[in-house]
């Protein structure tokens, strides 16, 4: 016998009847792996969104200004912060030191500059892979690591040179972001400063945070 039949594909089919064309093997194969594309996919869910963290309002004499808090990166400086903010402390308080190309801070100062009392210090949680970026809240400290109580700043500019290690081999700690108002806090960082009660970058006018409280 000759082989024609391995070039003669009506051949092949009358001596195989039962066997497919290599089109409709190709076809099935294409369609059983599509159909188990789609299996996995159904098998295995989207990853879910990161949740949200606690959000506090600050009412200013600017306006608002909401900050998201950071509880998984920085537990114990957050658990401060809202304490002080439950707690009505920075009711009252102003933004004592602006620095237009750097950052704004507050938390600590009366309108009178009168510094208030505070509760212990907090463990520095620098090394928490937040950055201090614009937007970015940190807590402001001596130079002691382990110092920071209730004051905070506001980055307006990102500062990499804030970040861990930093200058000191510490840094300063990120714990939140400002999620609504940086409108209010680039006005607030424009204001004029001067001198005042012997210091440095003291807005001329007070710009107090009239109210600081938990979102619900």
């Amino acid at each position: 016998m000759t082989d024609t039949w391995h070039r003669d594909p009506t051949m092949r089919r009358r001596l195989f009847p039962g066997l497919p064309s290599r089109r409709r093997i190709c076809r099935a194969i294409a369609l059983t792996a599509f159909a188990c594309g789609l299996q996995a996919q159904a098998a295995d869910p989207a990853p879910a969104a990161p949740s949200a963290g606690p959000r506090v309002v600050m009412e200013t004499s600017q306006g608002r200004i909401v900050i998201e808090l950071a509880p998984d990166r920085a537990p114990r400086t957050v658990a401060n912060f809202q304490q002080y903010v439950n707690e009505g402390f920075y009711d009252g308080t102003v933004f004592h030191r602006v620095i237009g190309n750097f950052m704004i801070q507050g938390g600590g100062f009366t309108a009178d500059l009168v510094q208030k009392p505070t509760r212990a210090p907090v463990p520095i949680e620098s090394r928490n892979g937040l950055r201090n970026v614009r937007g970015a809240v940190s807590m402001a400290r001596t130079s002691d690591p382990n110092s920071a109580t209730a004051q905070f700043f506001v980055n307006v500019v990102d500062n990499p040179n804030l970040d861990y290690p930093s200058f000191d081999g510490y840094g300063y700690t990120v714990f939140g972001q400002v999620v609504e108002g940086m409108e209010v806090v680039d006005k607030i960082r424009a204001v004029p400063t001067g001198r005042r009660n012997g210091n440095d970058n003291v807005p001329l006018s007070s710009v107090t945070i009239k109210t600081a409280r938990q979102a619900k």
